[in-house]
């Protein structure tokens, strides 16, 4: 196996996949069989400059020099051999944000991340406007608000994009977006294919929408201002020679390698679960916290708490996003794994985690009385503007380790449960759940609890903590596998029909939950008056978070 490998790295039978993620960028290559067989990663943190989160262009360009670097040290120590081609690439990153750029390709501003949050009048016009929810963090809706601040560099925008977007416009040259990754940028129209096969439907910008939101924001043609859109399996160009120079500067890396449409996070994370056919879905668990269903059929109305993106193939999926995730419970752990090398038995980061969610596992199904907050940051969901954690209690609540944890994980899962609440009352069956992310590390408690939480069974896929980096790759190897569906390239070829370990809901954690969840909901005001009688910070009160405050808690899934 090892031998054929080499060969097939010689030959340029492997493919690349990149991802872009808000605390590290990953490369990874995958054989023929799609197994990842070696992979770079490089470290980065977003900056708060001139009271905005941001990534350099530059930050950009030396990161995924050091990821591919990286891959490629690890290809020569496993191989003994250099990789200078590959059978086809992908690029995928965080979604939304706002990277405008002059007709020369200069920035006229520092690359604005989905984590910024000053757009509220913006989409709020928007969403009233197009009757559609446009979240602060979309693409468009930063446009409009630059529009509405009267920014100097509105009227040298020659066009807007995405940090995949940019990245893959390095590379090949093309101005393209994944139709998944455009869907965080302007509405799609997903109606479905009425031609037969072949036929994707229109899956590019809703174009009554567009003109609707030309006239809002005053643009002559905001339609010019926007990247390409293309499905799953199209043409999005090859790596150029200046691309390929600009990612692999000893001049190793050869031009020509076909190029699958840029995606963002959300897009690849379905890939990687499995989860882009109707009645299907993914829990990403990580700092933040989304859940993504793909639709039979579109939505009745429009809901603050949804958001409309696409799969790749440009299905249509609601997405309930939450700002806060897994990150109090990544506090707990430090925590308690001070406290063990304190007392002279340290334990490494798994070994704590498992100790405490193997007592949550066995808590109380109430928690015994506990509450617990998990907002670092503000919450839309639940309309908490400035989130700040905590842990509530009455006298006669059950104090003990294992309600401690069982309250964490369930806070965790509180304000997803109540967001996909709106889903069901749109009457919306998913048959399944797939998560992911570093909490599901520790078997048992997570998963267990997330079923109760959902009231669906929830699956676990070996290859979901591969991360976005995989699933591009998967993508990109997609583009010689086109005379199947997406869905059915992925269950057939890619899954092998398999579903993973799957938790059902148990009557008893889920009784359990909903009482928490009343008295969740109850308490929801203390958040309000713990922020007004607090200092405010940037961190606390900058906004959502794919971010946040705890690099190793991704949702990638890879790491703790």
């Amino acid at each position: 196996m090892s031998h054929d490998r080499r060969q097939q790295v010689l030959d340029g039978r492997t493919t690349l996949g990149i991802e872009l993620g808000s605390t590290r960028i990953k490369a990874c290559l995958v054989d023929e069989d799609l197994v990842p067989i070696a992979a770079g990663f490089h470290e980065w943190e977003n900056e708060f400059v001139d009271g905005r989160w941001t990534y350099s262009l530059e930050a950009v360009e030396t990161g995924l020099r050091a990821a591919y670097a990286a891959l490629v040290a690890d290809v020569e120590a496993q191989y003994d051999v250099r990789p200078t081609t590959f059978r086809a690439a992908g690029v995928s990153a965080m979604m939304h944000g706002y990277l405008a750029f002059d007709a020369d390709g200069v920035l006229l501003v520092p690359f604005r991340t989905w984590r910024n949050t000053s757009t509220g009048p913006a989409a709020e016009r928007l969403s009233a406007a197009l009757g559609f929810n446009i979240p602060l963090r979309w693409s468009i809706a930063h446009l409009y608000q630059a529009v509405l601040d009267d920014e100097a560099h509105v009227a040298r925008i020659a066009g807007i994009t995405t940090l995949a977007g940019y990245v893959h416009r390095r590379l090949t040259g093309r101005d393209v977006l994944g139709v998944g990754d455009a869907s965080g940028l302007f509405p799609i129209d997903s109606t479905p294919a009425d031609s037969g096969p072949g036929d994707p439907g229109t899956r590019d910008y809703d174009a009554a929408m567009l003109t609707t939101a030309q006239d809002l924001i005053g643009v002559p043609d905001l339609r010019a201002l926007l990247p390409e859109v293309l499905v799953a399996g199209m043409d999005a160009g090859a790596l150029t020679p200046e691309g390929a120079a600009w990612l692999d500067p000893t001049g190793a890396l050869q031009p020509g390698v076909p190029l699958c449409p840029p995606e963002g996070d959300a897009g690849t994370g379905m890939v990687a679960t499995n989860a882009v056919a109707p009645r299907t879905g993914n829990v990403s668990v990580g700092t933040s916290i989304f859940a993504m269903v793909v639709l039979e059929q579109p939505l009745g109305t429009a809901h603050e708490e949804l958001d409309i993106v696409t799969t790749p193939s440009g299905d249509a999926v609601a997405m309930v996003h939450c700002n806060n995730g897994a990150s109090e419970i990544a506090s707990w752990a430090r925590v308690f794994g001070r406290f063990a090398e304190a007392a002279g038995t340290p334990l490494d980061a798994d070994a704590v985690y498992r100790t405490l969610l193997d007592e949550a596992e066995h808590a109380d199904p109430d928690a015994g009385g506990l509450l617990s907050f998990n907002y670092l940051a503000g919450e839309p969901v639940t309309h908490v503007e400035h989130g700040r954690p905590l842990l509530l209690r009455t006298p006669d609540s059950r104090f003990t380790l294992g309600n401690l944890i069982r309250s964490e994980v369930h806070g965790a899962f509180a304000t997803l449960a109540i967001g996909m609440e709106v889903l069901h009352a749109e009457g919306v069956t998913v048959d399944r759940m797939t998560a992911h992310g570093g909490l599901f590390r520790t078997p048992g408690a997570p998963q267990q609890l997330l079923a109760a939480a959902l009231r669906v069974p929830v699956a676990l896929e070996e290859t979901a903590g591969e991360g976005g980096a995989w699933g591009i790759a998967v993508l990109a190897a997609y583009l010689e596998h086109t005379e199947h569906a997406l869905a059915d390239f992925l269950a057939d070829t890619v899954f092998g029909g398999t579903a993973g370990q799957v938790a059902e809901p148990q009557p008893r954690d889920v009784e359990g939950f909903t009482s928490y969840l009343e008295r969740y909901r109850r308490a929801l005001p203390v958040q309000a008056t713990a922020a007004a009688t607090t200092g405010a910070s940037a961190t606390t009160d900058g906004g959502d978070a794919h971010d946040g405050a705890e690099p190793a808690l991704q949702n990638e899934g890879t790491t703790r």
